[in-house]
């Protein structure tokens, strides 16, 4: 036993020492690679580099042709490098890469220190920046990130060149993601129509019958245009499939655009129900007419901006959760001033629909001045939180932002609280029997004065809820109130006074009819248009859509 111990020792010694030199070699050999200038690890020719940072601009734009072309990952690196102001030269023509005071020689890959003197920046015009742009966005097509592979397809979308195809080509051939390639073909097929084979033109206009994008419309219609006698597309028959794509991509852009305009038309909805729902509270059951509603909007929006600013202050990592602590912090702030104002004011006229509209439109005016007063006359801007910024793109000319989402989402969340509040609860129960009978009620037990006060402060909170949302869309200022306490009341006379149901039917309808208007006369005639209709309405059918048996429909 111990002889064939004997035996084995020197394999094993020999197998050791083998292990330790092929060990040593490897490390040797790596090292050696490490510390190769960047020349020798696929740097970008040294005639490239010049022309790119020396030359005139219709060779530096050849050149950067040339990068796009071959797909070198240096040359990425070299143009993002001179898109950001980093590449200089010096008298020699010896072109650097400065980074934080470190300088670099772009041919090389040597650190040069000092910095030689008389470097100068090179610096790009229009021109020149729009072709670094579009090829830094090409060479990003082979990225292995498909975010970024997304956006670089997203870019050279509509800026796409001959000088692209080869690239293009290569990326078709490696993309797996379905979305990315169809859109990289439509880019394909949009820079194929200048191709002189007409084969590659009927084909290119056949792809990009797929298109939803308005620059694929334009190219189509450049095929279709006539000067004089002479087409711009001589073949008749890339003219006529080139009709028929044309047709195909303008359904698909009018889909689009009605897709949008819906959304739009329910995102106003949801802001003006927003607006709406606590003056069908305040005027619709107890028959108050408040023209400080919009100044309780403004207190619930100036709440959030408060907010806003003692979490950034006190508590930046918990910022975008900032909304959390806004929502009911708006909601008690104007809850609060709306009991105090019926307590103090509105309670002693009651029945006096004129004294009441002066009274609120005096105290309207306080508010707004003291704003001011505190804020500044200034607009203030309301943060979004992260994950409320950017959007969903349906289509290419279809962006549904998650502002606006979340806005609808909250609108159709208060909606619901309120109708549990209203049918679900002891208050809504008293709030009810007040509005239908109020001497009855009385009667029974029911402290009419105190249903009254927290009716009213109900209606009020949910106006500064309409304040919080709407700090999330525009900027914040004093007269904010202002731009929708009118559209508040036509959409509570229109849906009906002190019915929720009919406040909600008018509020979505005249959002979305508001926005199809627009499209098609415009803003202002749209608004003219949908009053006029309201005054005909109410001509036609006073108690709104629909009606309701209560104290302000008795009086």
């Amino acid at each position: 036993m111990q002889l064939r111990t004997l035996l084995r020792l020197p394999h094993r010694l020999a197998y050791r020492a083998a292990s330790r030199m092929l060990g040593a070699a490897l490390t040797v050999v790596l090292a050696s690679i490490l510390c190769l200038p960047l020349a020798a690890r696929a740097s970008l020719p040294q005639a490239l580099i010049e022309k790119l940072a020396l030359g005139e601009s219709e060779e530096r734009i050849a050149a950067i042709g040339e990068v796009v072309s071959s797909g070198d990952p240096e040359g990425l690196v070299f143009l993002q490098s001179l898109l950001a102001g980093d590449v200089q030269t010096v008298a020699e023509r010896q072109v650097l890469i400065v980074k934080d005071g470190k300088a670099v020689d772009a041919v090389t890959g040597t650190e040069v220190s000092p910095l030689p003197e008389g470097a100068e920046e090179v610096t790009l015009n229009n021109r020149l920046r729009r072709e670094v742009e579009a090829a830094i966005a090409a060479l990003r097509l082979v990225s292995t990130d498909r975010t970024v592979r997304l956006a670089a397809a997203k870019a050279l979308e509509g800026g796409a060149d001959e000088g692209m195809l080869p690239i293009l080509a290569r990326a078709l051939e490696k993309e797996s993601d379905p979305g990315i390639k169809a859109l990289l073909t439509i880019i394909q097929a949009s820079v194929q129509l200048k191709s002189p084979d007409t084969a590659v033109r009927l084909a290119a206009v056949r792809a990009l019958a797929g298109s939803s994008s308005s620059s694929t419309k334009t190219a189509l219609l450049g095929l279709l245009e006539k000067k004089g006698d002479v087409w711009s597309e001589p073949d008749a028959a890339v003219r006529a499939e080139a009709q028929i794509s044309l047709e195909a991509v303008e359904r698909r852009l009018v889909t689009g655009q009605r897709i949008g305009q819906v959304f739009s038309g329910a995102s106003l909805g949801s802001i003006l129900l927003l607006a709406a729902l606590g003056l069908a509270i305040t005027y619709g059951l107890m028959g108050v007419i408040n023209m400080a509603h919009g100044e309780l909007i403004m207190i619930g929006a100036y709440t959030t901006y408060v907010v806003q600013n003692l979490f950034r202050s006190h508590l930046p990592d918990a910022f975008n959760w900032y909304l959390l602590a806004a929502v009911p912090l708006a909601f008690m702030a104007s809850a609060l001033v709306g009991m105090v104002l019926e307590r103090v004011v509105i309670r002693f006229l009651y029945g006096r629909p004129l004294e009441t509209l002066l009274a609120t439109w005096g105290i309207s005016l306080m508010l707004i001045q003291g704003m001011r007063t505190l804020f500044g006359a200034q607009n203030v801007q309301v943060e979004n939180p992260v994950w409320m910024s950017g959007g969903i793109e349906l289509l290419s000319n279809v962006v549904l932002p998650y502002s606006r989402i979340v806005i609808i989402g909250f609108s159709g969340v208060v909606l619901l609280l309120v109708w549990l509040v209203l049918t679900r609860t002891r208050l809504g129960l008293f709030v009810r029997g007040v509005t239908q009978n109020r001497a009855m009620a009385s009667c029974m037990g029911v402290h009419t004065a105190r249903v009254d006060t927290w009716c009213f402060g109900l209606g009020s909170g949910i106006a500064g809820l309409a304040g919080c949302a709407l700090s999330q869309i525009g900027n914040v200022g004093p007269d904010l109130g202002q731009s929708y306490i009118v559209d508040s009341f036509m959409v509570v006379v229109l849906g009906g006074v002190g019915q929720l149901a009919g406040t909600v039917y008018a509020a979505l309808g005249l959002g979305v009819v508001n926005k199809f208007l627009e499209g098609w006369a415009g803003a202002v005639i749209a608004k003219i248009i949908v009053l006029v209709f309201i005054i005909i309405f109410i001509q036609k059918r006073p108690q709104g859509l629909f009606a309701l048996k209560g104290r302000f429909a008795d009086a």
